[in-house]
Parts: C-alpha cells; structure tokens; sequence
C-alpha cells in the first residue's frame, strides 16, 4: 500500500508501486484534470506539483510520490480562482482546453518559485505543448499572472463553474421521454 498526501488529502493506493503516479490519480482517486496525453513524459498534459514542484506524473511511480504532497488542478483551486486561471481565461490562451490543467500547473509552480520571471524564463519553465499554438497568448497570461501575483494587477473573475454535474443532470436529462402523438 502507498501513501501520500493527494490535494490536502491523505490516501493510500492498493496499486502496484511501479503504477504511474497520472493513473493513480486518474483511475484510483478519480482526479481526472490530469489529463494522459504521450505517456512520455514529453507534452507535459499530466503536470502536477510534487512538493510544490512541477512533474510529469506519468514519469513518476506511486512508489517514489510515497510520503509526499501532490497537488492537481483540481486541489489548485476548485473555482478557478488562482491567478493563472485568471489570466489564461482573461488572454484568451485556452483554445481546446486539453494541455490547459497541465500548463496551468507548471505556471503556478513557476510563480510560486518566482513572482516576476522574464519571458525567457517563462519560455524555459513552460515544457508544454500546445496543439492549439497559444504560446504567445500563454506567455502574456503567465506575465499577468505574476502582476497579480504580484498585487500590481487585478483580473475581474472569469465566470465560474457551470453549474453542478448534479444539477445538471436534473435540469438537462441525458434521456427524455418522447412527447405523445395524437
């Protein structure tokens, strides 16, 4: 059994240690933000924060996370309230959304190590692809991330969640029944 900290959370994995730490997460704890996209190590979909450092959690083992404090999109901030959220929402740097929790991860790492990076610095901390090509757009999000950070800047709030996937199953039924011909 292996253990760790998951978004503030104690839990503890009946897994074989050599598990990646991305289908943990995915499948046991049902934390699918994470998102699974080369399995390589090379797109960087799966960041998470391992003791508030970003890693490719498709490259660690449940065995090595052991004992340690893993953050995921989801423990980031449940209402899309962190700053890079903001700002990514705010320059329009989200286009298909999918490398978009990973991304996010490693940009909040990178402000909580530095509140003011240059663009180079950004560029070299940032390992993500982007199918979409938002770089540009991302670069001016994760600067005025850090102005915020920073206290400089404010964003107004990008809207918040849709409403519950409970509520929404009641007002949009996936299934209707038929209205009655006469």
């Amino acid at each position: 059994m292996t253990g760790m900290t998951v978004n503030g959370k104690p839990l503890r994995f009946l897994m074989d240690p050599d598990t990646p730490l991305l289908w943990a997460l995915r499948d046991a704890a049902n934390l699918t933000g994470t998102k699974f996209g080369c399995g390589e190590g090379d797109c960087g979909a799966c960041m998470v924060h391992v003791d508030g450092e970003a890693l490719r959690s498709c490259l660690i083992t449940i065995a090595e996370a052991e004992g340690r404090f893993i953050t995921t999109i989801e423990g980031l901030s449940r209402d899309r309230s962190h700053p890079v959220q903001q700002a990514m929402v705010a320059e329009q740097a989200i286009q298909c959304g999918y490398c978009t929790p990973g991304i996010v991860m490693a940009a909040s790492a990178l402000l909580a190590k530095n509140p003011a990076p240059s663009e180079a610095e950004i560029k070299a901390a940032i390992p993500n692809l982007c199918r979409c090509g938002v770089y540009p757009r991302l670069v001016r999000s994760i600067q005025r991330a850090a102005r915020v950070t920073r206290r400089t800047e404010t964003i107004s709030a990008a809207p918040a969640p849709g409403i519950s996937a409970g509520d929404a199953a009641q007002e949009v039924p996936a299934i209707s029944a038929p209205e009655p011909r006469e």
